[in-house]
């Protein structure tokens, strides 16, 4: 890993007032890129730190590297605290619902009066339109957009079983965010963006929508797709473990009979192009199958690889952690748990999937406890220790017990 001020992001400030996974999941992507990222959280901490089935991984996955300062919002001088570090901020990050930083006196136009290099961004439900105002979820939005559909049955919508949305949307904010810090160095004003759930979804199943327009007929779910490729399917080992494989190109199909000995087909001139072996599936699957269900999953696996196909074993999150890719060169962070029965333990979860050059953006900071970093923040920011004590006892910022 890069030391911090190798980090691209190492002299950008950012104030996190966020909860959940879209606004949380920018910050993260900042803060492991290198930003200080400083995250507001109430009293007794966010709410996502006590989340239970599976909202329980939102907290430690996405609020590694952050330090993080418990302030009473609902309080006037909490409130003008929290002004305070705003004033020497580079960025801010928030998705509460619509109008709520403006009744707390953050909302755009006050902030940038105060501060006009502050880039401003929201993570919202909807962007501006006849949405706008309202609730949303990652699931809602799946919903709405026909991401579910597309995913489910036909008669039977499902959501995606990640927080894609969510997730893609707070990278949207920091694609955002990096564009504004580019124009910044140019002009030296601040802007503000806005990223949200819906219009995600709706970038997200795009290639649907043009598919539709190419083809003159409305996709149909994946579950029920028409496959643009003879080979595209999950098929079974001997020893019944699924395994996926496409063969997506003629020169794929041509190594992959050879590899196989699959002779009587390679030598059938009506399947040397994919769309004729499209058209007949029902002869070329079949056959493949029956191969596969006689191959050890070993045999199988090597033998996939070594014809340069594209292939997957059906893996489970839990897999992961001891997947040998991953834990080969720091695709896996290491983090303690702060929340919960388990507070304490050690796990793993993943890196930003990028490489920069020849390192990974690996971990500088812990999972913070609530208000772990209140101290250290407001020293930074001019206070006082005997003003800071003050504020403890005012009940305005709040420490963990040491």
């Amino acid at each position: 890993m890069h030391s911090h001020t190798e980090l691209p992001l190492a002299h950008v400030r950012v104030i996190e007032f966020s909860h959940m996974v879209m606004g949380p999941a920018a910050g993260m992507i900042l803060a492991d890129l290198g930003a200080e990222v400083i995250k507001v959280e109430p009293p007794g901490g966010d709410k996502t730190r006590r989340l239970k089935g599976s909202g329980a991984g939102y907290f430690p996955m996405y609020n590694r590297n952050k330090k993080s300062i418990c302030i009473d919002l609902k309080n006037a001088l909490g409130r003008e605290l929290a002004g305070e570090l705003l004033a020497g901020a580079d960025v801010l990050i928030e998705n509460f619902r619509p109008g709520a930083m403006d009744r707390m006196g953050f909302g755009w136009s006050d902030l940038h009066a105060a501060n006009p290099r502050l880039i401003y961004c929201s993570l919202k439900g909807f962007l501006s339109g006849p949405y706008e105002r309202r609730a949303a979820l990652d699931e809602v939005t799946q919903m709405m957009g026909g991401l579910a559909y597309m995913t489910g049955l036909p008669d039977r919508p499902m959501r995606v079983g990640a927080s894609v949305v969510d997730v893609t949307g707070g990278l949207f904010g920091v694609v955002g965010i990096l564009a504004a810090l580019e124009r910044r160095q140019r002009t030296g004003a601040g802007e503000r963006i806005t990223g949200s759930l819906f219009e995600t979804t709706a970038f997200l199943v795009g290639q649907h929508m043009a598919q539709e327009a190419v083809t003159g007929e409305a996709p149909l779910p994946m579950s029920v797709r028409r496959s643009a490729w003879a080979i595209y399917d999950v098929f079974e080992s001997r020893e019944g473990e699924k395994i996926f494989v496409g063969v997506v190109s003629d020169t794929q199909w041509r190594r992959f009979c050879k590899e196989f000995d699959l002779k009587d087909l390679q030598a059938d001139v009506s399947l040397a192009k994919n769309n004729e072996r499209v058209r007949r599936r029902d002869r070329i699957l079949p056959v493949v199958s029956a191969l596969f269900r006689s191959l050890g999953r070993e045999e199988l696996l090597m033998r996939l690889d070594r014809a340069g196909v594209p292939f997957a074993q059906v893996n489970t999150p839990s897999d992961l952690f001891d997947d040998p890719h991953l834990c080969a060169k720091g695709g896996l962070v290491g983090v303690t748990l702060r929340d919960g029965p388990r507070a304490g333990t050690r796990t793993e979860t993943p890196a930003l999937p990028i490489d920069w050059t020849d390192a990974r953006f690996g971990l500088r900071h812990d999972i913070p406890a609530a208000g772990e970093h209140g101290r250290d923040v407001l020293a930074a920011a001019g206070y006082p220790p005997e003003r800071i004590d003050e504020l403890e006892r005012a009940g305005l910022v709040q420490f963990p017990t040491p």
